[in-house]
């Protein structure tokens, strides 16, 4: 029985690039009319949060509330490992994981870039 990690890699990029989104500030619209009604108004600052920032917002929301755990995955292998039959390919495994460390390392590397700028 082989592992599918590609849904894996895909999904913690996914993850990843949504958290470097959610972590940068959010920029805020205003508009001449609003700054000219804020001068003549004194009622206090005001924030407006772009449709994009609110999608973000309700994004990274959902993807807190996923399970990252298919269950019926889980259940599958812990039935084939108690049978004997499940079988794991070293080769497989050894290019799997190197593949999920470059990309965790570009990650890391674009977060950094990200920073630094």
């Amino acid at each position: 029985m082989d592992i599918e990690t590609s849904k894996f890699n895909s999904n913690i990029n996914s993850r990843m690039k949504a958290q470097q989104t959610a972590n940068q500030t959010p920029k805020t619209e205003t508009s001449s009319s609003q700054s000219s009604e804020a001068a003549k108004s004194p009622k206090g600052d005001s924030v407006v949060i772009t449709a994009q920032a609110q999608q973000l917002q309700k994004m990274q929301t959902k993807l807190t509330l996923m399970s990252d755990i298919d269950q019926k995955k889980v259940s599958e292998i812990k039935q084939a490992i108690s049978e004997g039959k499940y079988k794991v390919d070293p080769q497989k495994l050894a290019e799997n994981i190197a593949s999920f460390e470059t990309e965790l390392n570009d990650l890391y590397n674009d977060q950094q870039n990200a920073t630094v700028k």
